[in-house]
């Protein structure tokens, strides 16, 4: 899953303030803001993020927990058929622990659910954290580790690497990628390393990827072997540990990455691969252990590496796996990475003699998300296949997770979304029309962008086509011609667009710069349409001058005067007028000329930060707010030739104008930013004097930093882009 997230916590201090600039000679205590009561809901879209484990509950009917990389966990209820996500209160300071490496459910006490929390385990990453519940993740108790966890690198896919020791509901084990196995006695309060495991901490790899009771023995997979070293231990006691003995070896049985085991038969099925995954698998295998005599069968469903009917090669791995807990012998195993033949699940109910592939009969519904068919005439029934669960109390009850879903069945023919609650969007831009049948439009990773004619389902229309993106960088709208709508992105057939009709249908521009295809980046329009700034970035960083089209991007013209890199800015009352700040060297730019040439204008702003943010406020010439992050908020009234820093809050991280409250002067300002001590979400009546904050410590998602929206036509309406929890909205109760 991509994420547009912090990739370091860094503070960076503002460069000394020059003569354009009004700054206040010493910041005073800035007061604490009140609040106001919002209803908070989520826009409905459908997943759309990598949902990398699913776990039925085995001694409650209907109770589900379901995990994703950048998004949280959430708890399925059957009755209602819906997710309710369990980590939004973790706020802006604990953003990496949105990514779930594990989860973990005491059979013993149903009430109880364990996380395993933390996104990278890069050093600019914080620690992760494990959660414990006794009321299913209602209420959490907290323990900070001193390790890193994974949740959203390679390998995020396998698991679980949390379990809850069968033989004592106080024990509770979890594996790490660089750190062994760390043990807890207290169920999670405290937790140290289990100094007899035998693999040894490194900085690099995968560590322990999956733990497993088989009756009341554990099993460790070990994801750093060389694919002739043990990758699989096992313990009878907690103490002692050992390589299981026999176990498969080679490039398809390298990496362990799940396992389940069947009590009826006392045998461990457990998936390989020859990478952790979910991409850069070719090779795999499925074998299954006879717990009781020690005997190992290879009960691979198909070898990979054969032919497709095209010719291409046939590679992929081997994924989730589940056992039926009613049917002795029966066995679902997943695919995973294969992209020529596409994705399946095989299904056995003779302990791997035979298998049948189900997507071969599979009919899939994908009505309530159509993003789903990504442009196509038909959805493909998979891709990054590691989640897979069977329902306990009901064998027909089989669900799996995608890259950009969960499916599920009944009957083990008809397949449909099973996602309502869940989402998971890296939400990058944000546009709340003015006019028309939809109040929002949506710029996301991976899925591209979207026209919400209603908040509460997902897009009829789906994913914008024509052409279709992967992940949207730029999203724009002609401030007094809102039907006309702009977009890029990164696509194999085109990387912009523009559409007449507020966003419903697109055509790709008629030609596009060469830049475009590497490095798309952020587009501007003009008020009435007639100009088109695009900027190009590559993923490396490197930046390149601006390219300007004035008909609808059949030819474009690179601008030498613009800041490389700088994201462009329309003026919202005067077509000739654009802007751009250059976080290099914090230098606001400005045309007159409709984008030909740009000028130097207010210098000596906070520099040093690509994510600084210029806002224009609506109907106004000129009227510039710029956040710096924790430098600050500035204004400026002439177009950007002089600045005055605010004194209302000392950080800045979006801002957005909605409709004004009756009898206000001023544009309803809807910030992220600092009033106090925390990071949230304010609202200002009057003009950035005072602030109300508007979200609770109940509702923070993390990450928050990317871009907001306000509704022009709905007084206190506030749209919240998400770095993994979709796009939220709030309302004024």
């Amino acid at each position: 899953m991509l994420t547009s997230g912090p990739s370091r916590r860094a503070v960076l201090a503002g460069t000394a303030a020059a003569a354009a600039i009004t700054m206040v000679p010493s910041l005073p205590a800035v007061a604490a803001a009140a609040t106001s009561s919002y209803r908070w809901r989520q826009v409905a879209i459908g997943g759309t993020g990598f949902v990398t484990g699913v776990l039925f509950h085995p001694s409650v009917r209907g109770l589900a927990y379901a995990r994703t990389d950048i998004g949280g966990a959430y708890r399925w209820d059957d009755r209602s058929a819906r997710w309710t996500p369990l980590n939004d209160d973790l706020g802006w300071d604990d953003w990496n622990l949105l990514g779930v490496e594990a989860m973990a459910v005491d059979p013993a006490h149903p009430d109880r659910v364990y996380l395993a929390l933390g996104t990278y385990a890069q050093p600019w990453a914080g620690n992760g954290a494990v959660l414990r519940s006794e009321n299913r993740g209602a209420t959490w108790a907290r323990t900070d580790l001193a390790v890193k966890l994974g949740g959203n690198e390679d390998g995020r896919g396998t698991g679980e690497r949390l379990l809850v020791d069968p033989r004592d509901s106080d024990t509770l084990w979890l594996g790490t990628r660089h750190d062994g196995l760390l043990k807890s006695t207290d169920r999670g309060a405290t937790w140290a390393a289990a100094s007899t495991f035998p693999g040894a901490p490194s900085t690099g790899g995968q560590g322990v990827t999956l733990l497993v009771a088989a009756g009341r023995t554990l099993y460790a997979g070990w994801g750093d072997s060389d694919g002739t070293a043990p990758n699989l231990y096992r313990t009878s006691d907690g103490t002692t540990w050992e390589a299981v003995p026999s176990q498969p070896s080679g490039t398809s049985a390298k990496v362990p990455i799940r396992a389940a085991y069947d009590c009826h038969t006392r045998e461990l099925y457990i998936t390989y691969a020859n990478a952790p995954g979910p991409n850069g698998q070719s090779d795999g295998s499925v074998h299954k252990l006879a717990t009781t005599s020690g005997k190992w069968t290879d009960v691979t469903p198909v070898k990979p590496g054969g032919t497709t009917a095209d010719g291409s090669s046939d590679t992929f791995a081997y994924g989730g796996v589940a056992v039926d807990a009613r049917r002795p012998g029966t066995v679902v195993v997943s695919t995973n990475n294969r992209w020529a033949a596409v994705d399946t699940l095989y299904r056995t109910t003779n302990g791997g003699r035979t298998w049948t592939s189900l997507k071969d009969s599979a009919v899939l519904d994908v009505s309530e998300t159509p993003f789903l068919t990504f442009g196509a005439d038909e959805p493909k029934f998979g891709w990054w296949i590691q989640a897979v669960a069977l329902d306990p109390y009901d064998s027909k009850h089989l669900v799996y997770g995608t890259g950009a879903t969960l499916y599920g069945t009944r009957d083990l023919k008809h397949w449909a979304p099973q996602i309502r609650g869940l989402e998971e969007t890296s939400v990058r831009q944000l546009i709340s029309p003015p006019s028309g049948e939809a109040h929002l439009l949506s710029g996301l990773g991976d899925v591209g962008v979207m026209y919400h004619e209603r908040l509460t389902a997902s897009p009829s229309r789906g994913m914008a086509s024509n052409p279709v993106f992967g992940s949207a960088t730029g999203l724009a709208q002609a401030a007094a011609k809102p039907a006309y709508v702009v977009r890029t992105g990164f696509g194999d057939h085109g990387n912009g667009a523009f559409s007449n009709d507020g966003g419903k249908s697109w055509a790709p521009f008629a030609a596009q710069p060469a830049l475009a295809k590497d490095a798309p980046g952020p587009i501007a329009t003009n008020t009435d349409g007639s100009v088109l700034l695009w900027t190009f970035v590559h993923w490396d960083g490197t930046k390149y001058p601006a390219q300007r089209s004035t008909d609808n991007g059949a030819t474009w013209s690179e601008v030498a005067t613009y800041p490389k890199g700088a994201t462009p800015l329309a003026d919202p009352a005067d077509p000739a007028r654009f802007y751009a700040y250059d976080t290099d060297t914090g230098t606001l730019f400005a045309s007159t000329d409709g984008g030909l040439t740009f000028t130097g204008r207010a210098s000596g702003l906070p520099s040093g930060d690509s994510q600084f943010q210029l806002t224009a406020a609506p109907g106004r010439s000129g009227d510039l707010w710029l956040s710096t992050k924790t430098n600050g908020l500035y204004r400026s009234t002439d177009g950007g030739a002089t600045f005055t820093k605010l004194t209302s809050c000392w950080a800045s991280h979006t801002l957005a104008f909605g409709k004004a409250a009756r009898g206000a002067a001023h544009p309803a300002i809807y910030m992220v930013g600092s009033t106090e001590a925390i990071t949230a979400v304010y609202r200002s009546d009057d003009g950035a004097k005072t602030w109300v904050r508007v979200n609770d410590d109940q509702h923070q998602w993390g990450w928050i930093g990317a871009t907001i929206a306000a509704d022009p036509r709905v007084y206190g309406r506030v749209y919240i882009a998400t770095n993994g929890r979709g796009i939220q909205y709030g309302e004024p109760v």
